[in-house]
């Protein structure tokens, strides 16, 4: 679908979206939010666009916040509170007149809405991942747009996304969806915060997400929602990684969908990496929340990062935290530096004990033996091939 042997100056857009079959579009609480609660008018046109979208046989998931902030202006308060059952009694008074909006609008143009409220802990666990893939593409497959909420009214700090734009970027490698477009109140990522300086520039395409690309984000904080502009070049970032580009664009403009796959220079563009991860390893690195720690020394270090190799038990020198078997874990050299995620064969207790061991000892010292390694090659991803190279992107007025 797409060339990007091309430089990214000289990459179409319309040529870069064609063929695409299924998108995910995360809208923001500042587009779907007014002073009045929420903006009726802007779903109502995001109502059309998806519409007009699904009838090019696209199909489109749609990950949307507003729960909190239309709960905030039905319970009359002036600002989001700081405390976490707060914040779940106003979602829990938002989410339904969110979803009925989002069902009358859709309704009165033929189309029918799902709702599907998710933490990580239902993507955390692989059966309970690939259930709500299922679910999601039988909707898909019925014509049914689905609508995915972070279930704030049951959250807690260990278990939530933190933002709908990281898991908007999980969606999309849920989904195997071939775009994310992340619609916001501003018209895509500026170098500096265009609400309060006139002489921003908007920056059309963004070939690696790096610092200077990170410190421009960092300048333009969100008010209703909990990101900013931060979290949804993270989010591109994570898609990025799986090989999906990503567009932040104003969500406020009328038909704003519809002239982004058309390929009309609207919002930012990130490039996708041209050497992605694979579903499993990008649910691993993105997905999985890290449970612990795993210490190695300098060879293990040298046969994880240049020798494509698994970790063995000889090679560990320290273990931190609690963790199952089958949870992910970070992997730190002895400065403890990151080198890589993955999921652990045993528990942390049991890791313990056969550190520093070969792994033909591992029966011996536990009474059993699961597998001769702690963390093995296809279930282990390098923080390199999370992070990538610092590339510089292009800023173009």
């Amino acid at each position: 679908m797409n060339n990007l042997s091309q430089h990214p100056s000289t990459i179409s857009r319309r040529e870069l979206f064609n063929g695409i079959k299924r998108i995910v579009v995360k809208v923001g609480s500042g587009v779907l939010t007014g002073r009045q609660g929420l903006n009726l008018a802007v779903i109502e046109h995001l109502a059309t666009d998806i519409c007009h979208i699904m009838e090019k046989d696209i199909q489109v998931i749609l990950v949307s916040s507003g729960a909190i902030a239309s709960g905030l202006k039905k319970v009359g308060l002036a600002s989001r509170p700081q405390g976490i059952s707060q914040q779940q009694a106003l979602a829990a008074v938002g989410q339904p007149s969110l979803m009925m909006a989002y069902e009358e609008a859709f309704d009165r143009r033929g189309k029918k809405v799902a709702q599907l409220l998710l933490t990580r802990d239902d993507l955390n666990h692989r059966r309970r991942y690939l259930n709500a893939r299922n679910t999601v593409l039988t909707l898909l497959s019925w014509g049914i747009v689905p609508i995915i909420n972070e279930n704030d009214t049951v959250v807690v700090e260990e278990i939530k996304f933190g933002d709908n734009d990281n898991l908007s970027a999980m969606v999309v490698n849920l989904t195997d969806a071939q775009l994310l477009v992340n619609l916001t109140d501003i018209d895509g990522l500026f170098d500096t915060d265009p609400r309060t300086n006139p002489q921003a520039r908007l920056i059309k395409v963004v070939e690696k997400v790096d610092s200077r690309i990170r410190k421009c984000a960092n300048c333009i904080p969100g008010f209703l929602g909990t990101g900013g502009m931060a979290t949804k070049v993270k989010a591109a970032e994570k898609a990025a990684a799986g090989g999906v580009p990503t567009i932040i664009a104003n969500g406020l403009k009328e038909g704003v969908l519809s002239r982004i796959l058309s390929g009309a220079e609207e919002g930012t563009l990130f490039l996708p990496r041209t050497r992605a991860l694979c579903s499993r390893k990008h649910w691993i690195a993105f997905t999985k929340a890290p449970k612990g720690e795993i210490q190695v020394d300098e060879g293990a270090e040298k046969a994880i990062l240049e020798g494509g190799k698994s970790l063995l038990p000889s090679g560990i020198i320290d273990v931190r935290g609690r963790f199952g078997m089958g949870d992910a874990v970070l992997i730190t050299n002895r400065e403890q530096r990151p080198v890589a995620i993955g999921l652990a064969n045993y528990h942390s207790g049991d890791i313990r004990k056969i550190m520093g061991a070969r792994s033909s000892e591992i029966e011996k010292i536990l009474g059993f033996k699961h597998d001769d390694e702690v963390v093995h090659r296809d279930n282990l991803v390098l923080m390199s091939q999370i992070e990538g190279d610092e590339e510089t992107c292009l800023l173009r007025p």
